[in-house]
């Protein structure tokens, strides 16, 4: 069980990591889509910080003995789905990247081409 002291703390810095979330979708430093991820791991803190005895229900489920080594378990496993997530939407941003790259270039050539003929068809002084 945690202290009334410890669970009004956490709960005071769950407010302003909400808070830090929803500034940075105002001043678009993040897109609605990548802020879901970060609100869903809110929820989950928020969860384990006034609900603590549904994380220790869970863990016992799952038959970890040691609140503590579940707790480790849990957020490494919270952790490594946000690596995963980050590491696709840096994937799916190289690949539209590459797309733009390579259309640009093609009409950067298309561009020097036209500028060539038109060099060619302009008389002579």
């Amino acid at each position: 069980m945690l202290s009334t002291k410890l669970t009004i703390t956490l709960g005071a810095a769950l407010f302003f990591y909400f808070i830090i979330i929803l500034l940075f979708l105002k001043h678009r430093a993040i897109e609605l889509k990548y802020t879901l991820l970060w609100i869903f791991s809110g929820i989950i803190m928020a969860i384990m910080i006034f609900f603590p005895y549904t994380f220790r229900a869970f863990i016992h489920l799952l038959g970890i003995t040691s609140t503590m080594n579940g707790l480790f378990v849990f957020f490494i496993g919270v952790l490594i789905m946000i690596c995963m997530s980050l590491t696709s939407i840096v994937s799916k941003q190289t690949n539209k990247l590459r797309t733009l790259t390579q259309e640009l270039a093609i009409l950067e050539k298309r561009i020097r081409e036209l500028e060539n003929k038109e060099r060619e068809n302009r008389p002579l002084d």
